[in-house]
């Protein structure tokens, strides 16, 4: 079930830290942190550097912030220009709205690049920012030029199995456990489905400390809020689908291949949710990759 998977999976969402030990909220590289965007009415936080003429505009995962791209940010704004931001809920932007959809999502990252006068857009998104991203593609149309998923898109297309009743009643059940301690829940969840063997506990602790610092109800509002159909939106996009994945959960790619989405899988070995903070280098290689493969096409 979807839904479900967005609880326990959140393969559609989650998290990051970068090669140094920042304190959480701090800013992303060294470019200071503006709020004059704003998108239904909530002001948006987001670093501005580099130029070039392509943009790499980096949307964080559940609970975190845009600090956590900071590896990123330092790496690839010598050659082009690199947004990163705080979605509205989380971060240093602001919280003063009861919608959390992937559409009101979508919103923001058209606001962000209409705004800032974005041009040759790459979207990155790391979980749950999968979907967020997408939407915004399909929203800001010919100024996105690239796609690009961070540990998400597990299975787009891929037929749910199983017992739907008891699914159904696992997902509410779960909700149930959030809205009763959020903490224990997410903490919970981390330390068993999202962290690696090899993750280093400097890792863990910024992650688990942002755990402590998110505000429960809009966390639970942006997994639970809508259903939002991969495969379709992907259809819809009609871009080239680039996932730069870890293997500690397999991705499963049938679904584009049955659905004739085009993709390309870049696989980081031995991490956990974070490969961009795992394994930075690795990662930012990548990344290249991808642009090395955008500019081709």
């Amino acid at each position: 079930m979807k839904s479900l998977q967005k609880v326990y999976s959140i393969a559609l969402c989650c998290i990051l830290f970068a090669c140094t030990n920042h304190p959480a909220g701090n800013n992303a590289s060294s470019s200071k942190t503006k709020v004059d965007i704003v998108s239904n009415n909530v002001h948006i936080a987001y670093t501005d550097s580099g130029t070039g003429d392509t943009t790499l505009l980096f949307v964080h995962g559940w609970i975190i912030n845009k600090g956590y791209w900071s590896n990123q940010i330092d790496h690839f704004n010598k050659k082009y220009r690199v947004v990163a931001i705080d979605l509205p809920g989380f971060g240093q932007s602001g919280k003063n709205r009861k919608v959390w959809t992937t559409k009101a999502y979508g919103e923001d990252i058209k606001a962000v690049i209409d705004q800032l006068h974005l041009k040759n857009v790459i979207l990155i998104g790391h979980s749950m920012s999968g979907d967020i991203v997408l939407q915004g593609a399909i929203d800001a149309g010919n100024n996105v030029i690239g796609l690009v998923g961070v540990d998400n898109f597990k299975g787009p297309g891929v037929p749910q199995t199983g017992d739907t009743v008891k699914a159904k009643k696992e997902y509410d059940e779960a909700v149930t456990a959030m809205k009763k301690d959020f903490v224990a829940f997410a903490t919970s969840y981390f330390n068993q489905d999202l962290f690696y063997k090899t993750t280093a506990d400097s890792i863990r602790k910024r992650i688990l400390a942002d755990v402590k610092r998110a505000d429960p109800a809009i966390a639970i509002a942006t997994i639970t809020q809508d259903n939002f159909d991969e495969a379709a939106k992907l259809i819809e996009a009609n871009k080239k689908l680039y996932m730069i994945n870890s293997d500690y959960q397999p991705t499963d790619t049938s679904g584009l291949v049955r659905k004739k989405i085009p993709y390309k899988l870049l696989t980081i070995h031995a991490t956990g949710h974070f490969p961009m903070i795992e394994k930075p280098n690795e990662f930012n290689t990548a990344l290249e990759n991808v642009i090395a493969d955008l500019r081709q096409r």
